[in-house]
């Protein structure tokens, strides 16, 4: 019980079934300085990744690849630094509506079928492949239809 009322500051009530979770100031820091502690880790694997490249087709995946996750990262901390900042101003992401939770599982089921058809289907149809690629891609948008 001790170590409950410790740590009591830290914690946050339960959300109410029909309104949003409220972080409280602690959260808010520890998602700012995770994320962007992370920046240059990002920074220095992609220099790292980029250098043990072997061909120019490798060195520019690798720049792609080390910017997106760089930029992943940035804004993920400039996200959380306006949300911390600006929570009154409800600058956040909406609630997300009924297709939000479908949508999840639908992700995961193409997912498993595309590694199932990976599998054993491997190089024989491209165009398949190709629409289920897109069409994971893409889906993902709809959800902001029902918001």
């Amino acid at each position: 019980m001790r170590f409950k009322n410790r740590f009591q500051r830290f914690m946050n009530h339960r959300a109410p079934a029909n309104g949003r979770y409220k972080p409280t100031c602690y959260e808010h820091a520890a998602n700012c300085y995770t994320h962007a502690f992370l920046i240059v880790p990002a920074i220095v694997g992609s220099a790292l990744l980029h250098r043990l490249s072997d061909d120019c087709w490798e060195k520019i995946t690798a720049w792609i690849y080390g910017m997106g996750l760089c930029a992943l990262f940035i804004v993920s901390t400039v996200f959380h630094i306006v949300s911390w900042k600006k929570s009154h101003l409800r600058l956040n992401l909406r609630e997300l509506g009924p297709l939000a939770s479908h949508m999840r599982w639908f992700i995961w089921l193409m997912a498993a079928g595309g590694t199932i058809y990976v599998f054993l289907y491997h190089e024989k149809y491209k165009v398949v492949e190709l629409f289920f690629y897109l069409t994971m891609g893409f889906s993902p948008a709809l959800v902001v239809t029902s918001m």
